[in-house]
């Protein structure tokens, strides 16, 4: 009752001073009033990037969960390691050989390449407008010459770990995420009503090919199966995944933890190796540090509670991006405050609305918000506001007044 109570007295004098421009002194006052009312297990740090200067630091340096904000580190560390041109392909290879009848002898690998988009294409129009499908493999695969198979179609998931969770749930089906798989189909739907998850994901992508194929009047002899390709197998067809800047946008904007996981696993993979949640969190936690930030990192989503680190880190590692290549992709890739994604709902109106870029976090009893501000001084202001053990309904309140006090400093 307390807390709620400081909560309210704190959101009340916040609406009720005046919406004009703040100088340093009274933006660190209203700031700390919005800190007391978030209580002990709250910090915050706000950086002016233009004139490389702390303008607010309240516990600042305390580890805290970070929630969806490891989706920060997440995606700019798949920026760096993987490109923001880059694609994830979804291939069909081949262990046969095409007669002059167009008689396929051998059988179809279906690899997944741990592209989060792919699956039927009605599913990926409406889901994403665009991304990879399986009518357009099977298209690919009648205009290479494939009119029968004498074979079956294998779906192979070897891309990745065949591990269907993160560590929240230790490593099984998340319901708030999906099976992961480096062959995943409509995100792992059982069906396109999203009422049911797949059992067995690799299985599940090569009966969908198989049915594309027989839907084109070409016949699979075998039925569909899981497996790993044979090696020294050929190429036949291949569809790509957008760009992974249009990926990292659709993690971020939606704070979508089925492509957090996967893009997770995707950065782990290297060397031959599979791609898992373990090796993904590795890098990213690397990357975290060139940045010179320390994260705690375990999975890609931020459901694990383990996932933590300092404002002061989250913060430097945000500004420090704006020196990299990646960062017009990844500051794309955030949500604008009033306008899009998690924050088409906050800050519609006031200072911060549409000046403001930042990605939100919510668990039980956390509350995050970490970004970027365009102030009313034509600065750029670079903040993490990571508040546990609170509501996180009265904490949303509260980090919106310091966005909207923060875009109002000249």
């Amino acid at each position: 009752m307390r807390r709620a109570a400081a909560i309210a007295c704190a959101l009340w004098l916040a609406l009720a001073a005046p919406a004009q421009a703040q100088d340093d002194a009274s933006l660190r006052r209203s700031l700390a009033t919005s800190m007391r009312a978030a209580g002990p297990a709250s910090g915050a740090y706000v950086f002016d990037a233009s004139g490389e200067r702390v303008l607010f630091a309240w516990r600042a340096g305390v580890p805290r969960i970070l929630a969806s904000n490891t989706k920060i580190f997440t995606t700019a560390a798949a920026l760096d390691r993987l490109g923001p041109a880059s694609t994830l392909s979804t291939r069909v290879i081949g262990s046969g050989s095409l007669g002059e009848d167009g008689t396929w002898r051998g059988d179809l690998y279906l690899r997944g390449g741990g592209d989060p988009t792919f699956g039927s294409g009605p599913f990926v129009r409406r889901a994403y407008g665009t991304g990879a499908s399986v009518e357009a493999l099977a298209a690919k695969l009648e205009a290479a010459g494939i009119a029968a198979v004498r074979g079956r179609v294998v779906g192979d998931e070897g891309r990745f770990d065949a591990l269907r969770g993160g560590p929240d749930s230790r490593y099984a089906v998340a319901r708030d995420v999906g099976p992961l798989s480096a062959l995943a189909f409509n995100r792992g739907l059982a069906n396109e009503r999203g009422s049911a998850f797949q059992v067995n994901p690799p299985a599940f992508a090569a009966a969908r090919l198989d049915e594309a194929l027989e839907r084109r009047g070409i016949e699979v002899r075998g039925g569909p199966r899981a497996g790993l390709a044979l090696a020294g197998a050929d190429e036949l067809a291949a569809v790509e995944s957008p760009a992974l800047a249009r990926l990292a946008q659709i993690t971020n904007k939606r704070s979508d933890n089925f492509f957090a996981e996967t893009l997770l696993k995707a950065v782990g993979a290297h060397d031959g190796q599979p791609g898992t949640t373990a090796s993904g969190a590795r890098a990213a936690t690397a990357f975290a540090r060139q940045l010179g930030a320390r994260p705690r990192l375990a999975d890609g989503s931020g459901l694990a509670r383990s996932n933590q680190a300092s404002p002061r880190h989250v913060a430097t590692a945000l500004a420090r991006l704006r020196d990299r290549d990646v960062y017009p992709a990844f500051f794309e890739s955030l949500p604008i405050s009033g306008r899009d994604g998690t924050l088409r709902d906050r800050m519609r109106g006031g200072a911060a609305r549409g000046r403001c870029r930042a990605k939100t976090g919510t668990l039980r009893d956390v509350s995050t918000l970490s970004g970027y501000c365009s102030t009313a001084g034509g600065d750029t202001a670079v903040f993490s506001i990571l508040m546990n053990r609170v509501g996180p309904t009265g904490a949303r309140r509260l980090q919106d007044r310091m966005v909207h006090a923060i875009a109002r400093r000249r």
